[in-house]
């Protein structure tokens, strides 16, 4: 996706800026196909690491709109991107497929994904290991080129084909398969889970840090737009209730 954005930007800069760009700010967007063009040429003149952040909630929408004033007057709105570009530019000479890696390990592997795993095992009691990130495979997969990673648009091309003759077919040609639970819908089918949810964000609004307005506003969102989109961000703001409410209790026991 992002070697798409990559594309435009390899179009001299005095075409995109005073041709293509300024051709596009006058097409209204009625005309079929003109916002996704808008939306690409917005995307791709958004360097990275901040282009991957296009779709976050926290962008679509105003900190002000979000958050109440006390608790953004606590914090740095630049904090968190400040710490996606430094961790994106730590290695040394490296093309943007492979700082994209490195971010990834840092962020959705380290901070995201293990932790998942590491604790539901535990309360499950079971012992979880992960062989492919063995120290010395790690230092292996840092050595391979950065053309045999992605080729001709095939992710994990190196992988597919160091393990075609062990793995089944079906395995290696299977089509990636995600892990989100489709919670913004279950929501408005499954009553016990929308009254669990709505009673956590009614006890949320009294914590002065996310603005009634706004969750009001996700509620009902989710209830005519997009199910699945803002699904999350309910869920999201539902277990971050319990999480404080976990918390608190800890605090005062303390």
């Amino acid at each position: 996706r992002q070697r798409v954005f990559e594309h435009y930007l390899s179009i001299p800069s005095a075409i995109r800026h005073g041709l293509i760009e300024p051709i596009l700010k006058l097409l209204p967007d009625s005309i079929p196909m003109t916002g996704k063009v808008k939306s690409y040429v917005t995307q791709a003149n958004t360097p990275l690491p901040d282009r991957l952040q296009s779709y976050n909630f926290l962008h679509r929408h105003s900190a002000e709109e979000v958050f109440s004033s006390d608790f953004l007057a606590e914090v740095s709105l630049n904090a968190p991107l400040d710490l996606q570009r430094s961790v994106y530019n730590a290695p040394d000479e490296a093309i943007s497929l492979n700082r994209m890696l490195y971010l990834d390990w840092q962020f959705t592997l380290a901070d995201n994904d293990l932790r998942k795993v590491n604790q539901m095992c535990s309360i499950a009691g079971v012992e979880v290991t992960y062989p492919l990130l063995d120290d010395q495979l790690v230092a292996f997969s840092c050595e391979i080129p950065s053309a045999w990673k992605i080729k001709d648009g095939d992710l994990r091309h190196f992988f597919k084909e160091a393990l075609k003759d062990w793995l089944p077919a079906e395995t290696i040609s299977k089509r990636k398969q995600g892990f989100g639970l489709p919670f913004g819908v279950w929501m408005k089918t499954y009553k016990p889970l929308q009254e669990m949810a709505y009673d956590n964000l009614l006890n949320l609004k009294g914590r002065n840090l996310i603005n009634p307005d706004f969750i009001d506003r996700t509620i009902e969102l989710h209830r005519s737009g997009h199910a699945p989109y803002y699904g999350e961000l309910v869920w999201i703001l539902t277990v971050f209730e319990m999480w404080m409410q976990c918390h608190s209790v800890r605090d005062t026991q303390k």
